[in-house]
């Protein structure tokens, strides 16, 4: 089946050449994006999705040119939606992308540029996440070299995918990025422990994107007994942790079961996905 896109006001294959080679955020970028899941044919937390993205676009002053969708959500979220059925997803993702658009090169955009708009999706295969939420992953440690503005959704990634190739590397799923000597996120997920009987996070702030699921976790953590310290914590705190996981929009939450090698967990639980961990799982099926 052919695959289709959305870009600019129009819905055509993605084969079909449509991106200009002097768009910024081809070139320099920039560029903002969001990553919605699709599950059952239905798009989840498209507000928190479009709230995201225009907080985004306004970090980097990307303005809605005229009869853009981006000048509302409602507009925004009937393209999101015929996007989906366009392409008869029921289980996998939506990528949104704008970039500030399309000029000769130079650092310095030219004032009077229209943004560009571009949405694809694709399928996902459900058993995949079935598999990583009753196993769990392997995660390492990486230095987190990123730019100072982490809490915009950027498509400058190459840091992130280092991180990734890094953990693939040494036969992990994911890596959990370091700086001065504490846990900021995951190269494409918050990060969070449990020990004893609270559930710890790093703060919101310009080191980590603010997730969106990240608060539906810290509203669930009352229902399994558990307080919430959002405060960082370092890699050998984690290695001595409960239980750990990371959380994003497309796999929910993802058991770790490992870090650098080291077992998460005490006895008979030790390198296996928790009970805190597979509750949060349930009663975050349940929210959908």
């Amino acid at each position: 089946m052919t695959r289709i896109a959305y870009i600019n006001g129009r819905y055509q294959s993605i084969y079909y050449p449509a991106i200009f080679v002097e768009d910024r955020g081809y070139q320099f970028a920039d560029a903002v994006y969001e990553v919605c899941a699709i599950e059952g044919g239905r798009l989840l937390d498209v507000k928190a999705h479009l709230d995201r993205l225009t907080y985004s676009l306004k970090a980097i002053d990307i303005r809605a040119g005229h009869g853009s969708p981006l000048k509302s959500h409602r507009a925004m979220a009937m393209v999101m939606r015929e996007v989906v059925r366009r392409n008869r997803i029921d289980f996998g993702m939506l990528y949104i992308q704008v970039s500030r658009g399309v000029a000769v090169r130079e650092h310095l955009p030219p004032k009077d540029i229209d943004p560009v708009l571009v949405m694809t999706c694709k399928p996902l295969d459900p058993t995949t996440r079935h598999r990583i939420h009753t196993k769990g992953i392997a995660a390492i440690s990486v230095p987190d070299i990123r730019w100072g503005r982490c809490d915009i959704k950027s498509v400058s990634l190459l840091a992130n995918v280092l991180a990734k190739q890094a953990a693939n590397d040494k036969g992990a799923q994911e890596a959990w990025q370091v700086r001065d000597g504490l846990i900021t996120e995951g190269a494409s997920a918050n990060a969070w422990m449990i020990k004893g009987k609270t559930l710890h996070t790093a703060p919101i702030g310009f080191p980590i994107l603010n997730g969106t699921i990240r608060k539906q976790i810290i509203a669930l953590a009352a229902k399994q007994g558990l307080r919430v310290q959002e405060k960082s914590f370092s890699i050998k705190a984690a290695q001595a942790g409960d239980e750990c996981f990371s959380s994003a929009a497309t796999n929910g939450l993802l058991p770790i079961i490992s870090l650098d090698g080291k077992k998460i967990g005490a006895g008979k639980n030790k390198g296996k996905v928790g009970a805190h961990t597979t509750a949060f799982i349930k009663l975050l099926n349940k929210s959908l």
